[in-house]
């Protein structure tokens, strides 16, 4: 069993309380589900970052299986790394879909609990998703490696499982943007970051990211989703919201980015 590494840091350690705040994420964001095969979403703390999240969780359809990739801030374990585990948080436990991580061609993707023991960029997606829908598994893919390479095999590692089981899936990318610039850099670098995010373009993706020296913390991730959404057939993507800590903090000297993007 994954037990709740950051409940009452990241978001609320009660079980009522951490329903409000995520009903306090979606106050007067209506659900309307799209066709997305993949998304990109935050992972600060819900204060900052839950109604950027929101708003995409807002749009994606139910699955049988959620992909969630995410970096790895903790450099433990394995370079990049499958968990097998049961999740749990104080909604209550999600299952991994054991189906799919075995369908893994395991080319680069290690099956490695100690690398997901202590993060928290695929632990706040969870209660969102157990919020909005009833009966899912995930996949939870933590990559310390993060190189355009590496990105692309895990991509195409996912999309090759996916195929092969035929299942309905959503492929989410967990990432934050810009750390701790000023706001109005962080919004100039952002969008420039993003745009090709939002043309699918993941070697344009990359050159930006080098040209800019950025501080995006979950690119490969981002890349990676690209790469399978891509491969099962994605022909675009939307950004759905975009905002930083500054809103919250009114804090503008040093800034992190949020955006949530939907990718069909």
């Amino acid at each position: 069993m994954r037990t709740p590494a950051v409940s009452g840091q990241f978001y609320p350690r009660g079980k009522n309380d951490l329903r409000n705040e995520i009903s306090r994420c979606f106050s007067n964001i209506k659900i309307n589900e799209r066709a997305a095969i993949g998304a990109v979403v935050p992972h600060a703390g819900y204060i900052y970052s839950g109604q950027t999240a929101a708003h995409v969780y807002s749009a994606l359809p139910n699955a049988d299986t959620f992909i969630l990739i995410g970096p790895n801030h903790t450099g433990s374990g394995s370079p990049v790394s499958v968990s097998s585990e049961t999740w749990s948080t104080p909604l209550g436990e999600v299952k991994s879909d054991l189906d799919m991580v075995k369908a893994l061609p395991k080319k680069i993707i290690d099956t490695d609990e100690l690398a997901h023991s202590h993060e928290h960029s695929i632990e706040v997606q969870l209660p969102f998703l157990q919020y909005r829908f009833k009966d899912f598994m995930i996949v939870s893919i933590c990559m310390g490696m993060q190189d355009e390479e590496t990105a692309l095999e895990v991509g195409s590692e996912i999309s090759v499982a996916v195929r092969k089981l035929k299942k309905k899936v959503v492929i989410i990318a967990s990432s934050d943007f810009s750390h701790y610039k000023p706001e109005k850099i962080a919004r100039e670098d952002d969008a420039y970051f993003i745009e090709p995010i939002l043309e699918l373009d993941t070697g344009k993706f990359y050159s930006r990211l080098y040209e800019r020296a950025a501080s995006v913390c979950g690119y490969g991730p981002i890349a990676a989703m690209l790469t399978a959404s891509k491969n099962l057939g994605a022909k675009h993507a939307t950004l759905l919201k975009y905002s930083t800590s500054g809103e919250v903090t009114r804090d503008t000297s040093a800034v992190v980015g949020y955006a949530g993007i939907v990718v069909e």
